[in-house]
């Protein structure tokens, strides 16, 4: 029996009687991470990994029907044997490993293959069936180490403050603020938004520390943003309150600013190709590293990816999901379409 059907709830599990990441309320959702097109409100119960639900709870007020499991745990659901593996993608994000008869199934989520030391490294897991994301599933896409992006950040930042130019970095508040707060953090004092300490506040209840930030309040003094670095997420990015700070410099952190297209999103004054996705080798070395023998292609650029995995001798197919309406690259990309 196949392990797995779409549907238009979502992905399911008919003999387990769950679903993984569905789009509308279900019975009983696995869900792989926090982000906001994984999660939806609404199910009756919940499954993920321990440090998924303090976020979880913060978020949706999620609590009393979420059930958690470390990574590795197997435990049966019908006779359904399942088990969280590290997809690398945000705290507490996992791939979702199915097995029946010796039939095994594993759904990816979001994933990246390099380790961004606060995330656990994604772990590739042999499977006859792989689900994987194509978010950035074009050869463009080829990120340079996250220490380089770091060292190019820290720099505009250092130039800025020569300038007098606040600094302000947009990235999503789950994910990529953290890992820039745990890389700069050593350099100039970092003022965050309230969606972003909230967040802060949700892992250290966990036992993940980040260093200390300041959250950003009406009282806070402009003159002190100036001297530190201002990190929000994108929906803020064209709001009266960005314009009123003094002498702003905006700078975006996404995959998307890797092509010209992106680092021209709403006139940003730099673009740094910082993504919590795989890019194209990643995507290719972690599905190869399944040895899967039939791969489903979900949101991004799906029709070129699972083209190329056939040509390459890996049985593929595109699906369509809901995935990525929420997601702090996808919502960028909308933006860069629609200018």
């Amino acid at each position: 029996m196949a392990l797995i059907e779409f549907t238009n709830k979502g992905i399911y599990c008919k003999k387990g009687g769950f679903y993984i990441d569905p789009w509308h309320p279900v019975d009983y959702a696995v869900t792989t991470h926090g982000h906001a097109d994984h999660v939806k409100w609404g199910n009756k119960n919940y499954l993920c990994h321990d440090l998924t639900k303090p976020i979880l709870t913060q978020r949706y007020g999620l609590e009393d029907n979420v059930q958690t499991l470390p990574y590795h745990q197997q435990i049966d659901i019908n006779g359904i044997k399942l088990s969280l593996h590290p997809a690398g993608h945000v705290i507490g994000s996992s791939q979702i490993r199915l097995e029946y008869k010796g039939e095994i199934c594993v759904v990816s989520g979001d994933y990246k293959v390099e380790y961004d030391e606060i995330s656990t490294a994604f772990e590739p897991v042999k499977c006859h069936t792989f689900v994987s994301e194509s978010t950035f599933g074009l050869p463009i896409y080829h990120w340079e180490p996250q220490h380089i992006i770091f060292k190019q950040i820290i720099n505009w930042i250092t130039s800025n403050h020569q300038k007098q130019k606040t600094s302000i970095l947009i990235a999503y508040s789950l994910g990529k603020a953290q890992r820039l707060i745990k890389n700069l953090s050593s350099d100039y004092p970092i003022y965050v938004h309230n969606s972003i300490a909230n967040l802060n506040e949700a892992f250290a209840a966990a036992g993940v520390n980040l260093p200390k930030t300041i959250r950003i309040t009406p009282e806070t003094k402009k003159e002190d943003l100036q001297q530190g670095i201002v990190i929000i997420p994108p929906a803020l990015a064209d709001g009266k309150w960005v314009k009123s700070l003094m002498q702003p410099a905006i700078g975006i952190c996404s995959g998307w600013m890797m092509v010209r297209a992106g680092r021209r999103w709403r006139s940003a004054d730099a673009g740094f190709a910082l993504s919590d996705h795989a890019d194209w080798p990643g995507l290719l070395d972690a599905i190869k590293a399944t040895e899967a023998e039939k791969v489903f292609v979900t949101h991004g650029s799906t029709a070129i990816f699972s083209k190329y995995l056939n040509e390459i001798g890996i049985e593929a197919e595109e699906v369509s999901t809901k995935y990525g309406a929420d997601d702090d690259d996808d919502v960028l990309i909308k933006s860069i379409q629609e200018n």
